[in-house]
């Protein structure tokens, strides 16, 4: 990934360099051992074919520096893996998750199925009513198969090791800078493999048949 974005930005470097660079400098980053568990059969669904078709959506947890509680949602979308939105706060009740949702909405256009674990506030009226007034389906994956939210799971997996693994916060407002720092160098700046090695934002300008971002921009 670091190779990728160096070419983004001009340089003529050598990707096996590059990797023996980032061995010297001990820049592994911190990795969680996955649990392995059995496969099983599940519902597939067939892949995103452009923008706004499908969005995936799952909260994750952290904590402060004092030990409180810290809880993020975030949102992607499965076709250009752009995150369109990351709230952050100590607690997400399911009227945060429309408003967040809504904000979303605006600026992006707004999804035709949200995939879904069965978490209350998922399963919520407030959702619920929400989706039908927008004519948005929810998709809600079988209990305790989280590997059926595929694009949410290896999101969560990238914010935790390249963002939440790397900071500290002191408070709400600390922690949603930071976060939303991440969440605009992986939309603009982060080279995907899934996308041919192009940064979402890139890959979800092209989807959309918009004009390419310049500098001036």
């Amino acid at each position: 990934m670091l190779h990728w974005a160096l070419v983004q930005e001009g340089h003529a470097v050598n990707r096996k360099r590059v990797y023996r660079l980032y061995r010297e400098e001990g820049l592994r980053l911190r990795r969680r051992r996955r649990k392995h568990v059995a496969a099983a059969p599940r519902e597939k669904l067939a892949a995103a074919t452009r923008p706004n078709e499908r969005w995936s959506m799952d909260f994750m947890s952290d904590e402060f520096e004092d030990g409180r509680a810290l809880r993020l949602l975030n949102l992607v979308d499965e076709h250009t893996r752009e995150c369109p939105a990351i709230e952050v706060d100590r607690s997400l009740p399911a009227v945060r998750v429309v408003e967040c949702l809504e904000r979303a909405g605006a600026e992006y256009g707004f999804p035709e199925t949200i995939v879904v674990d069965n978490g209350p506030e998922f399963a919520s009226k407030a959702l619920h009513a929400w989706a039908y007034r927008r004519g948005i389906q929810l998709h809600f994956i079988d209990p305790g198969k989280p590997v059926q939210n595929a694009f949410i799971e290896s999101f969560n997996g990238s914010c935790r090791n390249e963002c939440l693994n790397q900071e500290l916060f002191v408070d709400v407002g600390d922690a949603r800078r930071k976060i939303e720092r991440w969440r605009r160098h992986y939309n603009e700046g982060r080279p995907h493999s899934g996308l041919g090695h192009r940064a979402p934002a890139e890959f979800g300008r092209k989807a959309r048949g918009l004009r390419p971002r310049t500098p001036a921009d």
